[in-house]
């Protein structure tokens, strides 16, 4: 492949490889942040100026590197504006650190893995197990809408949001489901 000139124009592609991500999650990311303008070309291909790609640069860092939710970097980018993130992705400055949902969730990837959720009496070889009655089950009668766990509220918030936002995600990449 040609090299092109910083100042070049990327294709989808182009900038996918660029960031190291899938397409499809660039196309998402225009969904979420509005400040992702690419240009669109006859037949809706895009065309990524330089900034666009320092601005997506800046994004993947908030949200791979740095464990920010996508609507925590929603909030960065309203705060502080693109050009903050995009001095980010450039490596100019360090990105504050996270506080409130995210502040005490481990780094990306050093999280350590859920229990599994089974039937009371099907457990899984060498997995932890956390028994909670299915609902409508005998063992669930007159505990419905009562906490099963002592999760921490600030936890069932962030199990919330990531729901929530699980959702919206699926109702895009997913066009079937009704909206």
């Amino acid at each position: 492949m040609v090299e092109k000139s910083p100042d070049a124009f990327r294709t989808i592609s182009e900038a996918a490889e660029e960031l190291d991500v899938p397409q499809h999650v660039l196309r998402f990311w225009e969904t979420r942040f509005s400040q992702i303008k690419p240009m669109k070309r006859a037949g809706g291909r895009r065309y990524y100026r330089p900034a666009d790609v320092e601005l997506l640069k800046g994004i993947r860092s908030l949200l791979y590197k740095e464990g920010y939710t996508i609507r925590g970097v929603q909030k960065i980018l309203k705060e502080d504006g693109a050009g903050h993130v995009a001095a980010i992705g450039r490596g100019e400055i360090e990105p504050r650190k996270r506080e409130g949902e995210m502040a005490s969730a481990p780094p990306p990837g050093m999280a350590k893995a859920a229990p599994r959720l089974s039937k009371p009496g099907t457990p899984a070889a060498n997995e932890p197990q956390l028994a909670l009655p299915l609902p409508g089950s005998a063992a669930a009668q007159g505990n419905e809408g009562k906490p099963v766990s002592r999760l921490a509220e600030n936890h069932a918030e962030m199990l919330r949001a990531a729901l929530r936002d699980l959702g919206d995600a699926r109702k895009i990449l997913d066009p079937a489901l009704p909206r």
